[in-house]
């Protein structure tokens, strides 16, 4: 697979890319992939096929399970039942 590399990058902005890898749990590389073809499908004027997947996938599962929780409920029940991820040593 072919690579690039970035030079003269902004710390700023380095700092920036490593937060949100950090957050979303990817690599700096994956990062940046994922953010320079959200920009190429945003430039093309046409929404990524990954974006219309789960855009579908949601509006199916909307409203398609019975609960008595109200929303606040549901979203606490949900983030109580997620794990850490895996550990990672740095």
């Amino acid at each position: 697979m072919p690579s690039l590399t970035l030079k003269d990058i902004p710390q700023e902005v380095l700092v920036r890319l490593r937060e949100l890898a950090g957050r979303e749990r990817r690599s700096l590389t994956r990062q940046a992939l994922v953010l320079i073809e959200g920009g190429l499908d945003r430039e093309d004027g046409r929404p990524s096929t990954k974006r219309l997947a789960q855009a579908r996938a949601w509006r199916e599962l909307a409203g398609s399970w019975p609960s008595d929780l109200t929303f606040e409920e549901e979203v606490a029940e949900i983030y109580a039942a997620r794990t850490g991820g895996r550990k990672v040593e740095l």
